[in-house]
């Protein structure tokens, strides 16, 4: 396995709860609020307790827990309006945008935030998103292969005053966007995301994008999919990020507690639900290695894995297994919580502090 640079600290990035129904398909109990004047406070919480991304959720209809949903681009825009250090990620779905369009309204994003904007590059899974609107449905690696010109369309529109690009879904022919979006040391332009379990994901991955989303993975399939995504940009740089979910106590014990209500009073209906929606993304790839290919019911309570990471537990706890991801090639954990407010200020105040004592140490014994 390729060595990661282990002096580097690790990024935290948080689930913005922009749609209703929490980040976990459950009755327990959640203290989160969809909308915005909730996550304007938020936001300005998360920066403050060492938070350096947001992540903007996409859903465009009502779906599986998810009554009510703010659109992700514009959501995003108020919210970097909001704080003044977040950088926020808005997920969108090549299919439902246009590149020259995106790119258009995430350059003027930038400029105004001062350069703090990115997206997500997001395949899609819910075919209801697409048919009910009248737009086709791409089967599985199709989608992947649209993503992947999209992302290379994009990047051309934001970086080249005549751009060009001529691909099976896209063309673009000697178009020029200003305002360019900022520049900045490392940053060519808006930091490029888009995740996928799958071998297309990974490819697309490998090839074009600046960062890799992982749904939760347990070590052994963390370390598969960044080694492969690694082996196939062949020296390029692609940094990697992690979906998790956090529950922090003060006991190993509480925090077990608190997981075993959250399983037990899921949501059965929207689970199963959830479940058939997306057995097409994972099942329909021919290695079997799509999105949730592998997922059983307690882990779609948390609709992208994030229980299976197992930051659940004591700071200690939460902070060994961080550490063990960034060794096998992490550069971003991305999070949920439960009840936002409190738990990203618990985080912020006691378990980041054990991270970061961690790292000081870790970068020692391999100075």
């Amino acid at each position: 396995m390729s060595v990661p640079d282990l002096h580097e600290p690790l990024k935290f990035a948080y689930w913005v709860p922009n749609v209703s129904g929490g980040l976990v398909t459950s009755d327990i109990e959640q203290r989160t609020d969809w909308g915005y004047e909730y996550n304007k406070q938020l936001a300005v919480l998360a920066e403050n307790n060492g938070f350096e991304y947001a992540l903007t959720q996409v859903r465009y209809t009502a779906s599986y827990g998810a009554a009510y949903q703010h659109e992700s681009t514009g959501f995003s825009l108020a919210l970097l309006l909001a704080t003044q250090r977040l950088k926020v990620i808005a997920a969108i779905h090549p299919g439902l945008w246009h590149p020259g369009v995106l790119a258009k309204f995430v350059a003027s994003a930038d400029v105004i935030s001062g350069g703090r904007a990115a997206i997500n590059v997001v395949s899609g899974w819910f075919k209801d998103e697409f048919t009910k609107l009248g737009e086709p449905w791409l089967e599985h690696d199709e989608r992947y292969r649209r993503t992947e010109e999209f992302i290379t369309a994009v990047r051309e529109l934001w970086t080249n005053d005549h751009a060009e690009f001529g691909g099976d879904f896209y063309r673009i022919h000697d178009f020029d966007i200003k305002p360019k979006p900022e520049v900045s040391p490392g940053r060519p332009h808006p930091e490029i995301f888009q995740g996928g379990n799958s071998t297309a994901a990974r490819k697309v991955a490998g090839r074009v994008s600046d960062w890799y989303f992982s749904n939760g993975k347990d070590y052994d399939g963390f370390t598969e999919q960044v080694e492969d995504v690694r082996a196939i940009a062949n020296g390029r740089t692609v940094r990697f990020g992690l979906n998790g979910f956090v529950i922090a106590r003060e006991s190993a014990a509480e925090a077990e507690a608190v997981f075993r209500e959250i399983i037990e009073k899921a949501d059965r209906p929207a689970v199963e639900g959830f479940r058939s929606a997306v057995a097409q993304a994972g099942k329909s790839t021919a290695d079997n290695k799509g999105m949730w290919a592998d997922s059983e019911f307690k882990d779609l309570v948390q609709y992208n894995d994030g229980f299976r990471t197992q930051l659940i537990g004591t700071p200690e706890h939460i902070a060994d297994r961080a550490i063990e991801y960034k060794k096998r090639g992490a550069n971003l954990l991305l999070l949920g919580f439960l009840h936002y407010l409190e738990d990203v200020e618990y985080f912020g105040k006691n378990v980041l502090p054990v991270i970061r004592e961690k790292e000081r140490e870790l970068a020692e014994l391999s100075a």
